[in-house]
Protein backbone atom coordinates (compact mmCIF):
# COMPACT_ATOMS: atom_id res chain seq x y z
CA UNK A 1 0.00 0.00 0.00
CA UNK A 2 1.82 3.25 -1.02
CA UNK A 3 0.88 6.56 -1.95
CA UNK A 4 -1.77 9.14 -0.54
CA UNK A 5 -4.62 6.99 1.01
CA UNK A 6 -8.14 6.93 -0.97
CA UNK A 7 -11.26 8.57 0.96
CA UNK A 8 -13.45 6.44 2.84
CA UNK A 9 -15.90 5.09 1.37
CA UNK A 10 -19.28 6.69 2.61
CA UNK A 11 -21.16 4.28 5.12
CA UNK A 12 -17.34 4.30 7.10
CA UNK A 13 -16.79 7.64 6.66
CA UNK A 14 -20.41 8.29 8.35
CA UNK A 15 -19.26 5.95 11.38
CA UNK A 16 -15.82 7.52 11.79
CA UNK A 17 -17.78 11.21 12.54
CA UNK A 18 -20.50 9.49 14.64
CA UNK A 19 -17.95 7.83 16.72
CA UNK A 20 -15.65 11.23 16.71
CA UNK A 21 -18.60 13.43 17.39
CA UNK A 22 -19.65 11.03 20.88
CA UNK A 23 -15.69 11.28 22.14
CA UNK A 24 -16.04 15.09 21.46
CA UNK A 25 -19.95 15.52 23.32
CA UNK A 26 -19.65 12.57 26.17
CA UNK A 27 -15.75 12.08 26.41
CA UNK A 28 -14.59 16.10 26.38
CA UNK A 29 -11.83 14.99 23.84
CA UNK A 30 -9.84 18.01 23.19
CA UNK A 31 -9.84 18.68 19.04
CA UNK A 32 -6.58 18.01 18.54
CA UNK A 33 -6.98 14.30 20.25
CA UNK A 34 -10.14 14.05 18.04
CA UNK A 35 -8.52 15.04 15.06
CA UNK A 36 -5.22 12.91 15.60
CA UNK A 37 -8.04 9.56 15.97
CA UNK A 38 -9.66 10.83 12.90
CA UNK A 39 -6.41 10.27 10.64
CA UNK A 40 -5.57 7.39 12.22
CA UNK A 41 -9.04 5.04 12.27
CA UNK A 42 -9.00 6.85 8.78
CA UNK A 43 -5.86 5.29 8.17
CA UNK A 44 -6.78 1.61 9.61
CA UNK A 45 -10.14 1.51 7.69
CA UNK A 46 -8.38 2.52 4.59
CA UNK A 47 -5.98 0.01 5.38
CA UNK A 48 -7.99 -3.02 5.81
CA UNK A 49 -10.26 -1.91 2.70
CA UNK A 50 -6.97 -2.43 0.68
CA UNK A 51 -5.41 -5.45 2.30
CA UNK A 52 -8.51 -7.08 2.47
CA UNK A 53 -9.45 -6.11 -1.09
CA UNK A 54 -13.12 -4.94 0.11
CA UNK A 55 -14.94 -2.17 1.56
CA UNK A 56 -15.80 -4.05 5.03
CA UNK A 57 -18.76 -3.31 6.73
CA UNK A 58 -19.04 -2.44 10.71
CA UNK A 59 -19.19 -5.84 11.82
CA UNK A 60 -16.10 -7.04 9.61
CA UNK A 61 -14.51 -4.19 11.08
CA UNK A 62 -14.75 -4.99 14.40
CA UNK A 63 -14.22 -8.58 14.32
CA UNK A 64 -10.64 -7.65 12.37
CA UNK A 65 -8.57 -10.56 12.41
CA UNK A 66 -4.93 -11.18 14.34
CA UNK A 67 -3.59 -11.42 11.05
CA UNK A 68 -4.92 -8.24 9.60
CA UNK A 69 -4.12 -6.44 12.94
CA UNK A 70 -0.39 -7.63 12.68
CA UNK A 71 -0.38 -6.88 8.61
CA UNK A 72 -1.51 -3.63 9.33
CA UNK A 73 1.19 -2.56 12.39
CA UNK A 74 3.95 -3.50 10.57
CA UNK A 75 2.59 -1.80 7.61
CA UNK A 76 2.71 1.60 9.97
CA UNK A 77 5.98 1.18 11.30
CA UNK A 78 7.44 0.64 7.90
CA UNK A 79 6.02 4.09 6.81
CA UNK A 80 8.05 5.07 9.43
CA UNK A 81 5.29 5.37 12.70
CA UNK A 82 7.15 5.48 16.35
CA UNK A 83 6.63 3.04 18.80
CA UNK A 84 4.43 5.96 20.36
CA UNK A 85 2.72 6.59 17.75
CA UNK A 86 1.53 3.11 16.59
CA UNK A 87 0.60 2.92 20.52
CA UNK A 88 -1.64 6.20 19.69
CA UNK A 89 -3.21 4.70 16.99
CA UNK A 90 -3.99 1.38 18.30
CA UNK A 91 -6.17 3.01 21.39
CA UNK A 92 -7.19 4.97 18.81
CA UNK A 93 -8.80 1.83 16.04
CA UNK A 94 -9.44 -0.09 19.69
CA UNK A 95 -12.21 2.72 21.11
CA UNK A 96 -13.69 3.06 17.52
CA UNK A 97 -13.80 -0.86 17.52
CA UNK A 98 -15.21 -1.33 20.86
CA UNK A 99 -17.91 1.29 19.51
CA UNK A 100 -18.76 -0.42 16.10
CA UNK A 101 -18.74 -3.89 17.99
CA UNK A 102 -21.49 -2.61 20.72
CA UNK A 103 -24.09 -1.32 17.43
CA UNK A 104 -23.57 -4.52 15.26
CA UNK A 105 -23.20 -7.34 18.37
CA UNK A 106 -19.68 -8.63 17.12
CA UNK A 107 -16.84 -9.79 19.72
CA UNK A 108 -14.15 -7.57 19.05
CA UNK A 109 -11.85 -9.82 21.68
CA UNK A 110 -9.30 -9.71 18.98
CA UNK A 111 -8.99 -6.31 18.35
CA UNK A 112 -9.06 -5.33 22.08
CA UNK A 113 -6.62 -7.95 23.38
CA UNK A 114 -4.33 -6.51 21.18
CA UNK A 115 -0.82 -5.09 23.08
CA UNK A 116 0.21 -1.97 22.51
CA UNK A 117 4.06 -1.50 21.28
CA UNK A 118 6.69 -0.95 24.40
CA UNK A 119 7.06 2.82 25.05
CA UNK A 120 9.71 3.83 26.33
CA UNK A 121 8.77 7.06 28.14
CA UNK A 122 10.48 9.72 28.24
CA UNK A 123 10.92 10.92 31.72
CA UNK A 124 10.34 14.86 33.16
CA UNK A 125 13.71 16.57 33.96
CA UNK A 126 12.87 19.36 36.35
CA UNK A 127 14.77 22.20 37.67
CA UNK A 128 16.68 22.58 40.69
CA UNK A 129 15.11 25.00 43.54
CA UNK A 130 17.65 26.59 42.81
CA UNK A 131 17.81 26.48 39.53
CA UNK A 132 13.63 26.99 39.03
CA UNK A 133 14.49 30.73 41.42
CA UNK A 134 17.27 31.72 39.22
CA UNK A 135 15.72 31.06 36.20
CA UNK A 136 12.52 33.86 37.53
CA UNK A 137 14.84 35.73 38.39
CA UNK A 138 16.82 35.90 34.79
CA UNK A 139 13.98 35.45 32.46
CA UNK A 140 13.39 38.95 32.45
CA UNK A 141 17.02 40.55 32.73
CA UNK A 142 17.51 40.81 28.83
CA UNK A 143 13.99 42.62 27.75
CA UNK A 144 14.34 46.11 26.17
CA UNK A 145 11.30 47.30 28.47
CA UNK A 146 10.08 46.96 32.27
CA UNK A 147 6.80 46.08 31.28
CA UNK A 148 8.53 43.23 29.02
CA UNK A 149 10.66 41.93 31.76
CA UNK A 150 7.74 42.08 34.08
CA UNK A 151 5.36 40.46 32.12
CA UNK A 152 7.79 37.39 31.41
CA UNK A 153 8.49 36.96 35.06
CA UNK A 154 5.10 37.30 35.98
CA UNK A 155 3.90 34.21 33.35
CA UNK A 156 7.51 32.17 34.21
CA UNK A 157 6.35 32.48 38.28
CA UNK A 158 2.64 31.11 37.44
CA UNK A 159 4.29 28.18 36.06
CA UNK A 160 6.45 27.76 38.50
CA UNK A 161 4.35 28.54 41.79
CA UNK A 162 0.98 27.34 40.70
CA UNK A 163 1.83 24.81 38.42
CA UNK A 164 0.13 25.93 35.19
CA UNK A 165 0.83 25.22 31.57
CA UNK A 166 2.02 27.77 29.60
CA UNK A 167 -1.66 27.74 27.01
CA UNK A 168 -3.46 27.84 30.66
CA UNK A 169 -1.44 30.86 31.63
CA UNK A 170 -1.32 32.72 28.35
CA UNK A 171 -5.32 31.67 28.18
CA UNK A 172 -6.07 34.20 31.32
CA UNK A 173 -7.88 37.30 30.77
CA UNK A 174 -8.11 40.79 32.39
CA UNK A 175 -10.86 39.79 34.70
CA UNK A 176 -8.21 37.41 36.33
CA UNK A 177 -6.57 40.99 37.59
CA UNK A 178 -5.75 41.11 40.17
CA UNK A 179 -5.25 37.51 41.06
CA UNK A 180 -7.71 36.37 43.26
CA UNK A 181 -6.84 33.87 46.00
CA UNK A 182 -7.78 31.27 43.93
CA UNK A 183 -8.22 30.33 40.21
CA UNK A 184 -10.50 28.24 37.84
CA UNK A 185 -8.38 26.90 35.54
CA UNK A 186 -10.17 25.03 32.11
CA UNK A 187 -7.12 22.50 31.03
CA UNK A 188 -7.04 19.97 28.26
CA UNK A 189 -10.29 18.38 27.45
CA UNK A 190 -12.25 21.41 28.47
CA UNK A 191 -11.59 20.11 32.51
CA UNK A 192 -11.79 22.37 35.08
CA UNK A 193 -9.37 22.92 38.42
CA UNK A 194 -9.67 24.86 41.12
CA UNK A 195 -5.38 26.21 41.88
CA UNK A 196 -4.70 28.34 44.89
CA UNK A 197 -2.74 31.49 44.29
CA UNK A 198 0.66 31.97 45.88
CA UNK A 199 1.82 35.48 47.24
CA UNK A 200 4.44 35.63 45.12
CA UNK A 201 2.40 35.28 41.77
CA UNK A 202 -0.18 37.45 42.75
CA UNK A 203 2.57 39.91 43.59
CA UNK A 204 4.44 39.40 39.72
CA UNK A 205 1.23 39.75 38.17
CA UNK A 206 0.44 42.94 39.91
CA UNK A 207 4.11 44.55 38.83
CA UNK A 208 3.37 43.76 35.84
CA UNK A 209 -0.26 45.30 35.38
CA UNK A 210 1.18 48.30 37.19
CA UNK A 211 4.09 48.62 34.11
CA UNK A 212 1.55 47.29 31.04
CA UNK A 213 1.16 49.77 28.63
CA UNK A 214 -2.49 48.40 27.60
CA UNK A 215 -5.45 48.75 29.50
CA UNK A 216 -6.07 44.96 31.16
CA UNK A 217 -9.91 44.60 30.29
CA UNK A 218 -11.63 41.61 31.75
CA UNK A 219 -12.21 40.43 28.02
CA UNK A 220 -8.77 40.65 26.42
CA UNK A 221 -5.90 39.42 27.28
CA UNK A 222 -4.02 39.40 30.70
CA UNK A 223 -1.00 39.05 29.14
CA UNK A 224 0.04 41.64 26.31
CA UNK A 225 2.67 41.32 23.36
CA UNK A 226 4.49 44.54 22.12
CA UNK A 227 1.82 45.55 19.73
CA UNK A 228 -0.78 45.10 22.23
CA UNK A 229 -2.24 41.48 21.07
CA UNK A 230 -2.24 38.53 22.84
CA UNK A 231 1.44 37.50 23.82
CA UNK A 232 2.65 34.27 22.03
CA UNK A 233 4.23 31.54 23.30
CA UNK A 234 7.21 31.58 21.22
CA UNK A 235 8.36 34.64 22.90
CA UNK A 236 7.62 33.16 26.25
CA UNK A 237 10.11 30.51 24.93
CA UNK A 238 12.68 32.11 23.64
CA UNK A 239 13.01 34.35 26.89
CA UNK A 240 13.56 31.18 28.86
CA UNK A 241 16.29 29.59 26.07
CA UNK A 242 18.23 33.26 26.96
CA UNK A 243 18.02 32.76 30.27
CA UNK A 244 18.92 29.16 30.75
CA UNK A 245 21.73 29.87 28.29
CA UNK A 246 22.89 32.70 30.75
CA UNK A 247 22.65 30.46 33.56
CA UNK A 248 23.83 27.63 32.49
CA UNK A 249 21.05 25.33 33.08
CA UNK A 250 20.20 22.26 30.13
CA UNK A 251 18.52 22.04 27.32
CA UNK A 252 15.43 20.65 28.93
CA UNK A 253 14.65 24.09 30.92
CA UNK A 254 11.72 25.12 28.84
CA UNK A 255 8.60 26.50 30.09
CA UNK A 256 6.78 22.72 30.57
CA UNK A 257 9.80 22.09 32.89
CA UNK A 258 8.61 24.67 35.26
CA UNK A 259 5.40 22.90 35.87
CA UNK A 260 7.36 19.55 36.39
CA UNK A 261 9.43 21.63 38.68
CA UNK A 262 6.43 22.52 40.76
CA UNK A 263 5.29 19.12 41.21
CA UNK A 264 8.22 17.53 41.96
CA UNK A 265 9.22 20.46 44.90
CA UNK A 266 5.83 20.16 45.99
CA UNK A 267 6.74 16.44 46.44
CA UNK A 268 9.83 16.78 48.05
CA UNK A 269 8.36 18.98 50.64
CA UNK A 270 6.09 16.78 51.78
CA UNK A 271 2.80 17.21 49.34
CA UNK A 272 0.28 14.36 48.53
CA UNK A 273 0.44 12.63 45.53
CA UNK A 274 -3.36 13.26 44.89
CA UNK A 275 -3.57 16.34 45.85
CA UNK A 276 -0.69 17.76 43.28
CA UNK A 277 -2.59 15.02 40.67
CA UNK A 278 -5.86 17.74 41.17
CA UNK A 279 -3.67 20.89 41.13
CA UNK A 280 -2.44 19.89 37.89
CA UNK A 281 -5.60 18.73 36.42
CA UNK A 282 -4.12 14.81 35.74
CA UNK A 283 -6.68 12.16 35.12
CA UNK A 284 -4.72 9.70 36.04
CA UNK A 285 -2.21 8.86 39.00
CA UNK A 286 0.56 7.73 36.70
CA UNK A 287 0.30 10.90 34.76
CA UNK A 288 1.43 12.92 38.09
CA UNK A 289 4.02 10.10 38.94
CA UNK A 290 5.98 10.73 35.95
CA UNK A 291 5.95 14.74 36.78
CA UNK A 292 7.34 14.23 39.75
CA UNK A 293 11.54 13.18 40.10
CA UNK A 294 12.20 12.61 43.86
CA UNK A 295 14.91 11.05 44.74
CA UNK A 296 14.48 7.31 46.18
CA UNK A 297 16.25 8.55 49.57
CA UNK A 298 13.65 10.99 50.27
CA UNK A 299 10.73 8.79 48.54
CA UNK A 300 11.65 6.11 51.57
CA UNK A 301 12.05 9.63 54.13
CA UNK A 302 8.04 10.43 53.48
CA UNK A 303 7.12 6.72 53.45
CA UNK A 304 8.49 6.20 57.28
CA UNK A 305 7.15 9.13 58.23
CA UNK A 306 3.75 7.97 57.06
CA UNK A 307 4.08 4.96 58.11
CA UNK A 308 6.35 4.22 61.46
CA UNK A 309 7.08 1.14 62.35
CA UNK A 310 5.98 -0.49 65.60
Amino acid sequence: MTGALPLLAPALSSALADWLAQLAALNGAAPRTIEAYRRDVARYLTFLAQHQREAAGLARIAATSQSDLRAWSAWERGRGLSPRSLARALSAVKGFTAWAADRTGTDATTVLSARAPKVRRKLPRPLSEDGAAALLDEIGSDAQQDWIAARDTAIATLLYGLGLRISEALSLTGAAHPLPEVLRITGKGGKTRIVPVIPAAAEAVAAYARLCPFDLTPGEALFRGARGGPVNPRLIQSAMERARLRLGLPATATPHALRHSFATHLLSAGGDLRAIQELLGHASLSTTQDYTAVDAARLMEVYEKAHPRA
